[in-house]
């Protein structure tokens, strides 16, 4: 497996080895054992899969307590996914890591809790995967809205398909500092 750090610390870019032939491929998506030898020692509670089509805009999302860590992946199609640190007194506060995932590249994206993440489809649709390290709490849940000039977020779509939810989430800077994970601490 060949793990790729980025220019966040603890934001890591995966790309597990396939066994390909004639009939398809086999990978290996998830062994605890391997993993954390790579650096990425945490566990996983929740599964989540989504289906999108072309040009929908997810996120950015995070939840705050009961942060989640997420190991992404796309199963079909192809996706411009992003996480953007929210974690107040972090040294990169308000960056952004942004990963091509696709079925083609087999690449997984993990996104440490105290991040806020979203993905935009590329392809005619996407089968997307989250492995997650704590469960989904709809009361501690957040988000940040996907164009704040501020992170400076190159997307690849310029008029996106958003929920209702995520047209009228905050920039960064209009969330009170209470309401978001603080760097070294709970997440």
């Amino acid at each position: 497996m060949n793990v790729m750090v980025t220019d966040i610390a603890d934001v890591l870019i995966f790309e597990p080895k396939i066994f390909g032939d004639a009939r398809g491929f086999f990978m290996e998506t998830w062994n605890h054992d391997r993993y954390a030898g790579a650096g990425l020692n945490v566990n996983f509670v929740q599964d989540n899969i989504s289906s999108s089509g072309r040009g929908v805009l997810r996120g950015l999302h995070y939840q705050h307590p009961h942060g989640q860590g997420k190991l992404v992946q796309v199963l079909q199609g192809e996706v411009f996914d992003v996480a953007v640190d929210i974690r107040v007194g972090s040294p990169t506060f308000g960056k952004s890591v942004g990963c091509l995932l696709s079925r083609e590249n087999h690449r997984q994206f993990y996104v440490p809790a105290g991040f806020a993440h979203g993905f935009c489809v590329l392809s005619e649709t996407a089968l997307f995967f989250y492995k997650c390290t704590d469960f989904y709490n709809p009361q501690t849940e957040g988000g940040i809205l996907w164009s704040d000039p501020d992170l400076a977020i190159d997307w690849p779509v310029k008029s996106p398909v958003l929920s209702s939810k995520d047209q009228g989430y905050p920039c960064l800077k209009d969330i009170p500092k209470e309401m978001l994970p603080v760097y070294g601490g709970m997440a």
